[in-house]
């Protein structure tokens, strides 16, 4: 039977859903923290001539700010919720709405006003960068007495150390990259260990750089002279150079045994090892705390007793459209060209002020039904945490659950009780045995206390844990609390165990 191929046209009706770039661009804010949002403006207001600052108001009460914006434009995301795709003579006439609102004055950017920048200020008085762990580690050798191939050596040596100041690379292939023979560069090596700062930076292994801080430590009580803590140097090097394993497994039983030292005098060269750092060239090059901006404050209403919410906005630019290019984008006497541009410029402004506006409104009614539905997290703590889907809070505000998740996404709140993920407050949980419904976050908080409270010589096993918050009315299984000890980094009670 012969193939045959054949064209054809036919019609289909049918309904797609699509989602326009408004949208995408919308629920891009709404996702935004307060830092990235601050930085997102910025651009904006580089780019779009008809964006304007405008001076900010006194500010308003957090009561103010929580019931008005709760419920001014509270469908503000339902184009959202039903993906509506938005036209391009909606796009092309937004500016409309503008020429009919109340004239704004004129304001030029705070950039060209004479302003001091608090931006320029915190780069000017920030401290300078201390370079990379080579780089600083490169200065220390060109100033130590190393000269000709021992300091060409030990730059090799220095070049190939990991981030964490080991050095992983065999010597016999740093000998073959320099063209050297392997004890010279052993000998580099003992020289680079001995005058690099801090003390442990290029050891090959963990035993290794702990031995030579140690060695440090040593050198230094010599010139101090501390006969306290002389006594727990020696069995700390001991412990370290043929103990260390079973250290690491709390085998204390079997080191007294082997080594004859009693559980106070291991206990002794463990409290030496403390003072020891298993990474110590992090210091030179210690990444710093990455800063958390709260997109929201948290404070007790002491008169009417409740928590009130508002948003920490006030670093965040405010944003107006410049009514000179707006009335020039209705004015016949400009070339249609211009006024065309004009007309999408002031278009994407006008989006922009809406969608944080938009963002604005969502993000303090969420707030306003955390701050109801976990009254018990702020006045108790973590262990009185409730079950918060977000299909309940989405049903409650009658808006998509996808909104109420980028809403909370990367946000952060200031409260009474220091400051905590939004996204945190939204879990699920189980019912005790008292009919009351807990969070899971909540049992892990149960599960902490517990274990900070146990007696450390006799630390409760996975099973006695279990027993233990059955008796708080958390019942569990062993696995689960398995699993909760390890999302909490709470060793086994093996490793736990005090001697």
């Amino acid at each position: 039977m012969a193939l045959r191929f054949e064209q054809s046209q036919s019609m289909r009706l049918g309904q797609q859903m699509k989602l326009a770039p408004r949208v995408i661009q919308s629920m891009e804010i709404l996702q935004m923290p307060i830092a990235q949002l601050e930085e997102r403006i910025e651009q904006e207001l580089e780019n779009n001539a008809t964006l304007d600052l405008v001076e900010r108001e006194a500010p308003e009460r957090p009561e103010a700010h929580a019931d008005e914006h709760a419920s001014e434009n509270a469908d503000d995301f339902a184009r959202l919720d039903r993906f509506e795709a938005e036209t391009p003579e909606a796009a092309d006439n937004a500016y409309e709405s503008t020429a009919s609102r109340e004239p704004m004055d004129f304001q030029s950017r705070s950039r060209s006003t004479g302003e001091r920048d608090y931006k320029t200020d915190a780069m000017a008085n920030a401290p300078a960068r201390g370079g990379s762990l080579q780089e600083q580690l490169l200065r220390q050798w060109g100033v130590s007495e190393a000269e000709g191939d021992l300091r060409a050596h030990g730059e090799t040596i220095i070049q190939a150390l990991e981030e964490d100041g080991f050095l992983r690379t065999p010597l016999a292939e740093l000998a073959e990259r320099a063209g050297a023979a392997e004890p010279e560069m052993e000998r580099a090596l003992r020289v680079a260990q001995l005058l690099l700062d801090p003390p442990g930076v290029a050891a090959r292994d963990h035993r290794e750089c702990l031995l030579l801080q140690l060695d440090a430590a040593e050198e230094e009580l010599a010139a101090s002279g501390d006969p306290g803590r002389a006594l727990g140097l020696p069995i700390a090097r001991r412990l370290i150079e043929d103990h260390l394993d079973d250290l690491t497994k709390n085998r204390i039983p079997k080191i007294a045994a082997d080594t004859g030292l009693t559980p106070d005098e291991i206990r002794e060269g463990v409290q030496q090892m403390r003072r020891l750092s298993l990474a110590p060239a992090r210091a030179l090059v210690e990444d710093p705390p990455s800063a958390v901006t709260p997109d929201a404050v948290v404070e007790y209403d002491d008169e009417n007793d409740r928590y009130v919410a508002y948003l920490n906005d006030r670093r965040l630019p405010q944003l107006a459209i410049n009514r000179h290019y707006a009335m020039m984008s209705k004015d016949r006497a400009v070339e249609k060209r211009d006024r065309d541009f004009l007309k999408t410029n002031l278009s994407n402004a006008q989006w922009l002020i809406d969608a944080v506006e938009q963002r604005k409104h969502t993000l303090l009614r969420v707030i306003k039904v955390v701050l109801d539905a976990q009254r018990a997290f702020f006045d108790e703590g973590p262990e009185a945490l409730r079950p918060l889907p977000m299909t309940q809070v989405a049903e409650q505000l009658g808006i998509h659950v996808a909104t109420v998740s980028r809403a909370v996404a990367d946000k952060w709140l200031e409260t009474p009780r220091g400051v905590v993920p939004l996204r945190g407050f939204f879990s699920g949980g189980m019912q005790t045995d008292s009919g009351e419904e807990v969070s899971y976050d909540a049992i892990k908080a149960a599960l902490r206390e517990v274990v900070d409270a146990e007696d450390k010589e006799k630390p409760l096993s996975d099973e006695a844990l279990v027993k233990a918050l059955k008796q708080r009315g958390i019942e569990i299984a062993r696995r689960t609390v398995a699993k909760y000890r390890g999302q909490l980094d709470i060793p086994t009670a093996r490793m736990r165990r005090q001697y």
